[in-house]
């Protein structure tokens, strides 16, 4: 199928290619079959255009400037129509039968998302991306069951809000996973049965953000049971429910999730055997920098990992209320 896309949208190219654009801010445009209203373009350089439309006040990624793409919102108009677009231009000549299969893709992809185009360019530059660069070690055990319970979290704020990604801040290296102003949530897994035990990484992880509130979220999870979710099928879903699939890409990338690594996940699955959300006060048992600074002790330790036992109230878990009040007052503060 990906091949005959390919072919009419060669043909289109060459046809616009054997007239010359009149200007050096023009393009030559044909409009390519479907309901998406995607076109290819060339320019007055010759190089080669697709066209993704995009609403007058949307905004389009940054990051794509060259050598070899360029994408960058374009208004074009002529006699009838006025229309802005998300222009994708390949600046590399000698690559154009590679970006026609590129092109190929999003025009095939944007049957999925007959309503948001733009998001198909993006999951197609997406798995371009990742498609070349270098990939890591896919995830160990403990770091997918860790990985897991972060994406629970984050989907129960993107049913609330489909930007709620702005707050998982764990991949990029934040204290907290999760943090807006003043409000910070810490997430933990366990795949052990008997005590609740938790690993602690640092003196800072337990510290409430300043003049705010830390909320511990702890899940025991069971891999491979019958009753199970899987790892891909909540990460399609956490898509699905975000209004940036670019930007939960990246985050899932810099968590050390790539998409080259799906094949190595297709049998992941937990179910959630106990999840117990605590808030993270004075009384609640950790080892704290701004306490140890209010006591006068010199804090000249660093790689401090502790491990906190929960087996026993106190402390006692947070009913579900004010766990949801706790996540939407987040979503309400976030920048």
């Amino acid at each position: 199928m990906n091949d005959a896309l390919r072919k009419v949208i060669a043909d289109h190219w060459a046809e616009l290619e054997a007239e010359p654009v009149s200007g050096e801010r023009k393009l030559r445009v044909a409009s390519l079959p479907g309901d998406s209203l995607v076109a290819v373009a060339v320019d007055h350089g010759g190089y080669r255009h697709i066209l993704v439309p995009v609403g007058s006040h949307q905004k389009v990624r940054h990051g794509l400037d060259g050598p070899v793409l360029r994408l960058r919102k374009r208004p074009l108009e002529d006699a009838e129509s006025y229309q802005s677009y998300a222009d994708l231009a390949c600046l590399r000549p000698d690559l154009d039968d590679l970006f026609s299969a590129l092109c190929a893709d999003v025009l095939k992809t944007t049957e999925s998302f007959p309503g948001s185009p733009i998001k198909a360019l993006y999951r197609v530059l997406d798995r371009w991306k990742a498609l070349f660069s270098a990939q890591g070690a896919p995830l160990g055990q403990e770091q997918l069951a860790g990985l897991f319970a972060e994406l629970k979290v984050l989907e129960k704020l993107l049913e609330v809000d489909p930007s709620a990604h702005r707050l998982w801040r764990g991949p990029s290296g934040h204290r907290h996973d999760f943090t807006s102003l003043t409000l910070a949530v810490e997430v933990k897994a366990s795949l052990t049965d008997g005590a609740r035990h938790t690993r602690v990484h640092g003196l800072d992880q337990m510290d409430p953000p300043s003049d705010g509130t830390l909320y511990l979220a702890w899940y025991r999870l069971i891999r491979d049971s019958t009753q199970s979710e899987t790892l891909l099928g909540l990460v399609d879903r956490i898509l699905q429910l975000c209004d940036d699939e670019s930007a939960v890409l990246g985050l899932l990338a810099k968590a050390g999730y790539r998409s080259g690594d799906v094949d190595h996940y297709h049998d992941v699955r937990f179910v959630i055997a106990e999840a117990r959300w605590y808030i993270v006060d004075s009384s609640f048992p950790a080892l704290r920098e701004t306490d140890l600074v209010t006591a006068g002790v010199p804090v000249n330790v660093t790689d401090v990992t502790y491990t906190i036992d929960l087996s026993s109230d106190p402390p006692h878990p947070q009913d579900d209320a004010h766990v949801n009040e706790h996540l939407n007052a987040m979503i309400q503060e976030s920048p």
